[in-house]
């Protein structure tokens, strides 16, 4: 009996999983995955203006709008998304991560990466695989470095802004995650 009180929070993380995720977080075609991206970024951009002006000048726009993240102890995610160059949807790729340590939860979210110089989108491009932290160099935009976004300082780099947040999670970080490339059904 005392075994089974181990297995508790693993039982409660799987209900609450199950409960609130009705629908899959994966997309079942191109067309879709490209339209609820292109929905995501609308919505991003409306919110918020600084996403707005650097959507004039990014060279291209990875957007994943729909990210699951679980956890208790051991935590992963997983979602997939649209590489949009000039309004396009040219490629598609996936994000997962995987962490340890002290984490319970979960949650619903999206981000979406603005590459400002064709150097970072070709490195995109021409890798199998980008994990943050190695590669180009990621600015997580935030709600007061938003603000302070002007023109000179929107030349260079990939800004990340994550939307959407739903559930219970202590922390979200996008540090470690991996981006590959995807083709969809």
């Amino acid at each position: 009996m005392k075994c089974l009180n181990h297995l508790k929070p693993f039982f409660l993380l799987s209900v609450i999983v199950s409960a609130f995720f009705v629908a899959p977080v994966g997309a079942q075609t191109a067309a879709e995955l490209s339209q609820r991206s292109r929905h995501a970024l609308n919505q991003l951009c409306a919110q918020n203006p600084a996403a707005a002006r650097l959507r004039r000048s990014a060279v291209g726009i990875l957007v994943f709008p729909d990210i699951l993240k679980a956890g208790f102890i051991f935590g992963a995610q997983h979602g997939e998304g649209a590489l949009f160059e000039g309004g396009r949807a040219v490629r598609y790729y996936r994000t997962s991560a995987a962490s340890y340590g002290f984490q319970a939860g979960v949650q619903k979210f999206g981000y979406a990466l603005f590459l400002m110089n064709s150097g970072d989108l070709n490195y995109l491009h021409k890798t199998d695989g980008w994990e943050f932290g190695s590669g180009p160099s990621i600015v997580i935009v935030d709600q007061g470095m938003a603000r302070t976004l002007s023109t000179t300082t929107l030349q260079k780099g990939v800004y990340a802004f994550t939307f959407d947040q739903q559930g219970l999670m202590a922390g979200l970080g996008l540090q470690g995650s991996k981006i590959t490339p995807y083709t969809p059904h």
